[in-house]
């Protein structure tokens, strides 16, 4: 496996990971275990994070020529 295969794996797996949180948050806001305030922390982290991955992604491609 590539150093680009791993990279790629870790990534889908964080992924998943965020957004297995921001679903777990969704259900506990509308289960009354969260706060709104809390909630919103949660997801514009998730918004936040998604969008940094999205980037170093796409500067992966460019830098390696894959479209």
């Amino acid at each position: 496996m590539s150093r680009n295969e791993k990279i790629d794996l870790y990534l889908k797996k964080w992924v998943s990971r965020k957004l297995t949180i921001l679903v777990i948050a969704s259900a506990a806001l509308f289960g009354g275990k969260l706060e709104s305030t809390d909630w919103t922390i949660v997801a514009t982290m998730y918004i936040a994070i998604e969008g940094a991955t999205n980037i170093a992604e796409r500067l992966m491609k460019a830098r390696t020529g894959i479209q």
